[in-house]
């Protein structure tokens, strides 16, 4: 009994001792946190690393409640979100992880090759409704997006749609897989992903931001250089009180081996 006794005080002693952490959010940054956390737990024994997705504002809220230490997201917090964690007393640390391109891409039978983001704006505000108009064959143009929790959601409104609102109706996605495959499924879609998420089930379109002098493909050496116009950084936030905590984590992930794995995830090294 006495040795029972003890056995389970040494399991809860170590599981105590365990540096059970969570990170949640964004499904464009879940990718690089699952693979970073994968590998950081082996090297670091006594950590435990939990990673879910839900979207950047489902984060942001989860790290509101407590319920994560890590709010992964692929926007910047609003200033609202801002003023709920400093008013609950809670001071926010930020930092950016990665760098993003975000590719639109269309069914692969679609003879469009290229779009400016006039024509893009056009497309997801439901002025421009059939391929015919922008070069392609005469079929109706079915535009995906992200649900409004996404932070890609938010930025492919800042971005392309200079803040005009999607049409009405738009079908919304809950993740980019989930547009991947509706995507391949349906020859007038169209929609945007995370570099990443890209896939020979799909076509992605050269994108022009000058007004269709100059065109270019989403790739991870072309947001590096920066010729890509649809680049976004890529963010984690934890409050200051949980830093010990999430430390170790995060150098690892800014660290050149941590960065070497969002390269090899299909995204860009902050440095």
């Amino acid at each position: 009994m006495k040795k029972y006794i003890l056995g389970l005080l040494l399991i809860l002693l170590y599981v105590g001792s365990l540096n059970a952490q969570r990170v949640k959010g964004s499904e464009t940054v879940l990718p690089i946190t699952q693979k970073a956390a994968e590998i950081f737990i082996k090297s670091h024994s006594r950590s435990d690393i939990t990673v879910t997705g839900g979207g950047s504002g489902v984060g942001i809220a989860s790290l509101l409640s407590g319920t994560t230490d890590i709010a992964q997201t692929s926007r910047r917090i609003k200033f609202d979100e801002r003023k709920k964690i400093k008013f609950a007393g809670n001071d926010l640390k930020e930092v950016e992880v990665a760098f993003d391109a975000l590719a639109i891409v269309v069914h692969p039978s679609n003879r469009v090759s290229r779009l400016t983001r006039e024509q893009l704006q056009g497309i997801f505000t439901g002025k421009i409704k059939n391929w015919k108009e922008v070069g392609g064959e005469d079929l109706k143009i079915i535009p995906y997006s992200r649900e409004t929790s996404s932070g890609t959601y938010e930025f492919f409104k800042e971005s392309v749609l200079k803040n005009k609102n999607f049409m009405s109706g738009i079908m919304s996605m809950p993740a980019n897989g989930a547009v991947i495959q509706s995507v391949s499924q349906t020859r007038g879609a169209i929609a945007y992903v995370g570099l990443a998420y890209l896939s020979d089930k799909v076509k992605p379109l050269a994108v022009s931001y000058d007004s269709g002098k100059t065109f270019v493909k989403p790739s991870v050496q072309n947001a590096k250089n920066k010729s890509y116009p649809i680049v976004r950084p890529l963010y984690y936030y934890y409050l200051s009180k949980d830093e010990a905590k999430v430390k170790d984590f995060i150098d690892y992930l800014l660290s050149p081996a941590g960065q070497k794995i969002v390269e090899e995830t299909g995204y860009v090294p902050v440095s």
